[in-house]
């Protein structure tokens, strides 16, 4: 659980570096490769890649041995860093709406999974399995991405819609990048064997672009709740239907769990619209 905390903050260092960087560039590179090649002559977000592998590292690690259900959640404590960063650097104020936010957060993710107690699950998921999780979710991300391309010029609506795409992107991430630590445990060539890490790097670029461009089209109060709610949510579904991480729901814990989820999301969106968030990149 430590590695998912400390990615959490890695990836929220990341995404304030990113968004500064790439809301510089020209709307017309938006989803296209151009816009990764302007960014990768910007120091700041080569910075913000650093961070960005440091935290896959961390997160790595901890899908090596914490399950989809559990590790997802913990990296929406990214905006509880980004909170105080905001109010240090930027020189604001914390109120009593910005600390409720945050216990929002807090709360309802400690809700979630003492009450949720998701089992432990398995390693070995079907290739029939691997098929129906990611043609529906290839089909979701076409389908947003042509909704967020309908207009040429960059809107919050389009940053919102880009940054569902990458939410699920990293969600269908997350989960081969399990199997490829269960594969990595037994060596190398284990790895190199299997479509799992190949795919994983399509998706892992492909996500990385729609990011970028999900930051070049709004401001983070825009874009990155939509990511820090869509990723942890599609990553629970995958779990549970992918990897057997069950959740409990007898005695009516779906009701608490499913409140509790929508709690974390409301602080979420509550926690990108405070005066220190906006601070990072105002």
């Amino acid at each position: 659980m430590l590695c998912a905390v400390v990615a959490a903050l890695m990836y929220a260092a990341a995404s304030v570096l990113q968004q500064r960087s790439a809301a510089a560039e020209a709307h017309e590179h938006s989803l296209r490769i151009g816009l990764l090649t302007r960014l990768v002559q910007n120091p700041a977000w080569l910075l913000g890649i650093a961070a960005d592998v440091a935290g896959f590292a961390l997160q790595f690690m901890a899908l090596s041995r914490g399950t989809l259900v559990v590790v997802q959640p913990l990296l929406v404590c990214g905006l509880l860093f980004a909170l105080p960063l905001g109010a240090r650097f930027g020189g604001a104020r914390l109120h009593r709406a910005d600390w409720m936010a945050a216990l929002a957060v807090c709360g309802g993710l400690a809700v979630f999974l003492t009450v949720a107690r998701p089992a432990t699950g398995h390693q070995n998921v079907r290739v029939g399995t691997w098929i129906e999780l990611l043609v529906p979710s290839a089909v979701a991300c076409g389908v947003l991405l042509v909704l967020a391309t309908q207009g040429h010029r960059p809107t919050r609506n389009k940053s919102v819609l880009l940054s569902a795409v990458a939410g699920i992107a990293y969600g269908v991430a997350a989960a081969l990048t399990k199997a490829v630590a269960h594969q990595f445990g037994r060596g190398l060539p284990a790895v190199v064997d299997h479509w799992h890490v190949y795919v994983l790097v399509g998706v892992g670029v492909g996500g990385m672009l729609v990011a970028q461009s999900a930051f070049q089209a709004g401001s983070l109060d825009a874009s990155l709740p939509t990511m820090t709610v869509v990723d942890p949510i599609v990553s629970i579904l995958i779990g549970a239907f992918a990897f057997g991480e069950t959740l409990s729901f007898g005695a009516g814990r779906g009701v608490v769990e499913v409140v509790a989820l929508l709690l974390m999301c409301v602080g979420v969106f509550g926690l990108a619209r405070t005066t220190a968030v906006q601070r990072l990149h105002g």
